[in-house]
């Protein structure tokens, strides 16, 4: 499927899209540009409570209906499902050992957060909405395929932590954005009147300061990746092709919006590199890091961001 000119050129003109690449073409020109870590920190704290306030707020006013049961049986399925095909093609087209393919499949079952924050605002420059429930479907697709991944290592042989199922549900990440979507469901448009000035305006420009520096930490994890060798390089673009033409076809089957159709798409298709890299790196020590981590931040999460998100836009238009 070819992308329009105009939604691909969209895309590309965006600025938080243009800081990502100042990162990237700092790092490769050996700049000493680096963003201090409790900054960056602080960034993706108020990214958490935005996009799950914003989604809470959505969630009251649509309310809890028949819908948004069907998007958590569709956002279970894809959780459930891509982990098992994102091994079973690492198994089969690339040469890494049992235990990594697992953790690179948890890797890529699970979801990144920032991706779908960078998919939101492509929405809301295309003037798409979509339904409140993503955020809650955001939060659901985190943990199955991490545990997944965890169980393929184990009985592929591996040695194992003590990782606990609680221990998924209370990461940082998911606390904050299921917290926000509660208390924004709480207090409703209310309570978005409130912090509007707070969580609405700024948020493209903290989105972009964000993208600066996973710039700078995607252009670092690339040099990780130069011994991977290209099969499984080529398997970082095309595990989120698979993913978010299922999700696309997932999201279609169930009715759901144009935009909500490209949100779970672009779920299907991101690779976490937050939740999944602190629960497998202590569930499963003896699996590489860099192949995984360098994988998904330096290898899907920019095409995802470049290409990813307008193509999936595009399948959502042509199909929902």
């Amino acid at each position: 499927m070819i992308v329009p000119i105009d939604v691909l050129s969209a895309n590309l003109a965006s600025p938080a899209l243009g800081f990502f690449a100042l990162g990237v073409i700092a790092t490769r020109m050996k700049s000493d540009l680096s963003f201090p870590e409790q900054a960056a920190k602080a960034l993706s704290i108020y990214l958490l409570i935005a996009i799950g306030f914003k989604g809470g707020v959505k969630l009251r006013a649509e309310g809890f209906t028949s819908e948004l049961m069907l998007g958590v049986t569709a956002g279970l399925f894809l959780a459930i499902t891509l982990p098992l095909i994102a091994y079973a093609i690492l198994r089969w087209f690339t040469p890494v050992s049992t235990i990594d393919a697992a953790a690179v499949a948890a890797h890529y079952g699970s979801v990144s957060v920032v991706t779908f924050v960078a998919a939101t605002a492509f929405l809301s420059a295309m003037g798409e909405s979509s339904e409140g429930f993503m955020i809650t479907l955001l939060a659901i697709m985190e943990v199955p395929a991490i545990l997944i991944g965890i169980y393929l290592a184990r009985r592929g042989g591996a040695s194992t932590g003590n990782h606990r199922f609680i221990d998924s549900l209370t990461h940082g990440p998911v606390i904050l954005l299921i917290g926000a979507a509660a208390v924004g469901c709480a207090t409703g448009e209310a309570g978005m009147a409130q912090l509007e000035g707070f969580l609405v305006t700024p948020f493209l420009g903290v989105l972009a300061l964000f993208l600066l520096d996973m710039g700078i930490v995607a252009a670092r994890r690339i040099g990780e990746l130069k011994k991977a060798g290209l099969r499984l390089l080529a398997f970082g673009m095309i595990m989120p092709l698979i993913g978010g033409s299922l999700g696309v076809l997932t999201g279609t089957a169930i009715g759901l919006t144009v935009g909500g159709v490209t949100l779970l798409g672009v779920l299907a298709a991101s690779a976490s590199y937050v939740a999944a890299p602190a629960a497998i790196r202590e569930a499963v020590p003896d699996a590489n890091p860099a192949l995984s981590l360098g994988l998904a931040l330096g290898v899907t999460f920019p095409f995802n961001l470049i290409v990813g998100i307008p193509l999936i836009y595009t399948a959502a238009q042509l199909l929902a």
